[in-house]
């Protein structure tokens, strides 16, 4: 939706992802092919700016042809036709008036203006109903990604640098696009796509970056290097603001973070509710530079290491050597309380560990989780190891993903066991005594809960598998997003059946996934018996002051009469009115 102000401001509102005020320029992303750089260009350049355009689809067209002739000689007249298809773009007198025209308007370089034009004209024919047509997108964005690359670049186009901080704007982000940006330059991000508990959205509220998703259709509509304010707590990206309203969100920005500096301030009081019942909280990081974060939040240890963002350094996992440095050095920081490293959690929506050779159908059933890892013993016993090796220098604990049922985890520590016994063989020092935990994601987990605590040191409930598996909603769809609950009754009723299943066996049950800082629920996560919460580090003091000022007593009180509802609406009620009741200035 987009609402209007004034004649220059422009409201797009979104679905906030993660909380954050921004100011500054939006860089564009759009689908299909890469963006080149943006930069203004003087009124007097723009004429030349023009010519540059124009001889880079010369430049093109020439390639094209030759292109063409060659496959003439070769294999015949059909299959030479797709070039001569790409040739007639080029010679499309409206589309190359629009870019001359975007280059005069904008005033921006004639990359930028050509790949501006060239998205609109491509999300136009996305859209189409005729899948013929459809299709002929990638033929378009192979022309427009040639072209680009054929502009000169040289010292008389050169340009001082603009300012290098950033609001993203694309159209999507992968989790791998989040992880990897460069995030001293990045102020927040917008996308047209996702959901909030998606995992680039949960990327994000780990990173502490302002986001806004599911802005439908502004990517094409935005132009690259317009002022910006991106407000992640009630979902609008503003461009053009006016004083006024950049007034009032530096007036909310001081606001926050008042409130911040508050909360650090009690960030190394205990975590116990008004009734002495002791929560642990502990942080989730996805990166060795995050360390410092967790130990500034105050956070009793690691709860979740996602291993996976290791790959980001490459296209598989580090080697046996290589890992055992990162998990000591985790190790290390946090000692002397526990780092709980989970093993590979690759596929799905999340980083791959290899590429397939056939596309999975519904990656989210497929080859993901503790699956991976026992399809690759020798990496699997690469990571263990490593593990293994970096618990004899802090207390370290080892957790699968995705476990299923009990043959799976029987499997898991039957590999554990094999590396102890190859580390005691070479005098390697470790831990015998590793704590083994289980993350509860699978509803099929939770209702053998019982069967599994036996084996278990301790169980990690990620919430946000465990909610799309038991509702069957693909949490990054947003189609479906509204389908997406994390108080149905079914859900928690499975929590409720795994913490009672670790208690019957003198194992505690933790949370991990968003659950866990949505401060919404937590005395209902609190109630059902949760002794360990796990967050992201900046949202960890707001937790922590949340359990001091709830009493265990009232919130097992909650708990129980959610068990016996029958709708989600009801029990968030029930848990948003403690909520309420009890921190009023903490809720967004």
């Amino acid at each position: 939706m987009v609402t209007t102000d004034l004649e220059t401001e422009i409201t797009y509102t979104g679905i906030p992802a993660s909380p954050g005020i921004a100011f500054g320029p939006i860089h564009v992303i759009a689908r299909g092919f890469s963006a080149p750089e943006v930069y203004a260009i003087p009124e007097e350049d723009i004429a030349e700016e023009q010519e540059r355009f124009t001889n880079a689809v010369d430049v093109t067209k020439k390639q094209l042809i030759d292109l063409q002739e060659r496959l003439e000689s070769l294999s015949g007249n059909k299959e030479s036709e797709i070039f001569e298809a790409h040739v007639l773009l080029l010679e499309d007198q409206m589309l190359l008036g629009k870019v001359e025209t975007a280059i005069r308007d904008r005033k921006q370089n004639a990359e930028y203006a050509f790949y501006a034009v060239m998205q609109n004209f491509l999300e136009a024919m996305r859209r189409i109903p005729d899948p013929y047509l459809r299709e002929r997108t990638a033929d378009i964005e192979d022309v427009c990604q040639r072209l680009l690359r054929n502009f000169a670049v040289d010292e008389e186009h050169s340009h001082e640098e603009l300012d290098e901080k950033h609001i993203l704007l694309a159209y999507d982000l992968s989790p791998s696009d989040t992880a990897s940006s460069n995030r001293k330059h990045l102020l927040g991000f917008a996308t047209e796509q996702g959901s909030v508990n998606s995992h680039t959205a949960i990327l994000a509220r780990s990173f502490g970056i302002p986001a806004v998703v599911g802005l439908d259709a502004s990517v094409i509509q935005v132009t690259a290097l317009t002022p910006a304010v991106i407000d992640g707590y009630s979902g609008k990206l503003i461009l053009n603001p006016s004083q006024e309203t950049l007034q009032k969100y530096i007036s909310i920005g001081e606001e926050k973070e008042k409130q911040r500096t508050q909360l650090d301030a009690k960030r190394d009081e205990a975590t116990n509710t008004t009734d002495g019942r002791e929560i642990a909280l502990s942080a989730n990081i996805e990166f060795l530079q995050e360390l410092h974060q967790v130990q500034r939040s105050g956070a009793k240890g690691v709860g979740l290491y996602r291993t996976e963002f290791l790959l980001l350094n490459g296209s598989e996992m580090p080697d046996e050597n290589a890992q055992a440095e990162a998990y000591t050095k985790v190790a290390k920081e946090t000692n002397p309380h526990l780092s709980i490293i989970r093993t590979l959690d690759a596929g799905g929506d999340k980083l791959p560990v290899e590429s397939l050779t056939e596309t999975e159908p519904n990656p989210f059933l497929g080859w993901r989780g503790i699956r991976v890892s026992l399809s690759r013993p020798a990496m699997f016993r690469d990571q263990l190891r490593a593990i293994l090796r970096a618990s004899a220098f802090g207390k370290v604990a080892v957790m699968f993903p995705l476990v299923s049922g009990l043959s799976e985890l029987l499997q898991a520590r039957e590999h554990l066991k094999r590396c102890m016994d190859e580390l005691s063989a070479e005098g390697i020092p470790f831990d015998p005594k590793i704590p083994v935990g289980v993350m509860i994601e699978v509803p099929s987990a939770a209702v053998c809960a019982d069967l599994l605590a036996p084996h278990s040191d301790f169980f990690s409930i990620g919430t946000n598998d465990l909610i799309q598996y038991t509702v069957a909603v693909d949490r990054g769809n947003p189609h479906v997003a509204n389908l997406y609950k994390p108080t149905h009754p079914a859900v928690i009723r499975l929590i409720k059946k795994t913490v009672d299943a670790g208690r019957d066996c003198g194992i505690w049950t933790g949370v991990c996934g968003e659950m866990a800082g949505d401060i919404r629920l937590t005395p209902l996560l609190i109630g059902l018996g949760v002794v360990e919460l796990s967050v992201s580090p900046q949202v960890l003091p707001r937790v922590g002051q949340v359990i001091r000022s709830l009493s265990y007593e009232q919130c097992l009180a909650t708990a129980n009469e959610a068990l016996v509802q029958s709708n989600s609406r009801t029990i968030m009620d029930l848990t948003l009115s403690i909520a309420t009741e009890c921190y009023p200035d903490l809720l967004d």
